[in-house]
């Protein structure tokens, strides 16, 4: 099949995001000037460099009550926020933290989680989580939006800090099966690494062939 990405497509339901999947879940909290905390879920999210480290973040769409959405306009005041990454054990907790509520709503609260001071931020971390990215603010784009009413936003934010739980650490690498990494999928469905596997880069292969004649 093929649909003009602007019109009608026949489906069900919206194939795009299905189609780009899986994607990893940046939890991400912040905090506006006052220390009011907010933790939220997006999908649009995902590393972008390793040199500095540097991520990306989509942030979509107004808040209920009018206005940007909560992450937006504090990342915009405060210039922080930590990309807290969920793992399977967490689904529920994040979920909880999807839901639309009030903007003075702490989700830390929701979601039933402990907030953890971060090393080189003010903003918290979400101490259950296996691993947390603190950031600081590089960048907010305004990109290309077919509502008015419907903001579309990329966040670049430089990482800073990173937490590991050492649970999760093996022989000096991170072992994603024990991470249990959770990503979403399209429309209500989520998957989790549980099956890994390895392939060397055709250019690593002769390099190894060379180094070991």
């Amino acid at each position: 099949m093929f649909y003009e990405a602007s019109g009608p497509h026949g489906l069900k339901h919206n194939p795009f995001k299905a189609l780009v999947s899986p994607r990893p879940i940046g939890w991400v909290s912040s905090m506006d000037k006052d220390g009011d905390l907010n933790l939220a879920p997006f999908s649009f999210f995902n590393a972008i460099a390793d040199n500095p480290p540097q991520v990306v973040l989509g942030v979509n769409g107004p808040h209920p009550e009018g206005g940007s959405k909560d992450t937006l306009s504090n990342i915009r005041e405060t210039e922080e926020f930590v990309v807290n990454l969920v793992s399977y054990e967490l689904r529920d907790a994040m979920n909880a933290t999807s839901e639309m509520v009030a903007r003075k709503v702490n989700e830390f609260e929701l979601g039933g989680l402990t907030s953890a001071p971060s090393k080189m931020i003010k903003v918290p971390r979400v101490k259950e989580s296996p691993a947390n990215l603190e950031c600081k603010l590089q960048q907010i784009i305004e990109l290309p939006t077919n509502n008015p009413d419907h903001i579309n936003s990329m966040i670049i934010g430089e990482v800073v800090g990173i937490h590991i739980d050492d649970a999760v650490i093996d022989d000096g690498m991170v072992n994603m099966e024990k991470y249990q990494l959770l990503a979403r999928l399209g429309y209500k469905d989520y998957t989790y690494v549980n099956n890994v596997f390895s392939l060397d880069r055709p250019d690593q292969e002769a390099q190894n062939k060379y180094l070991n004649r």
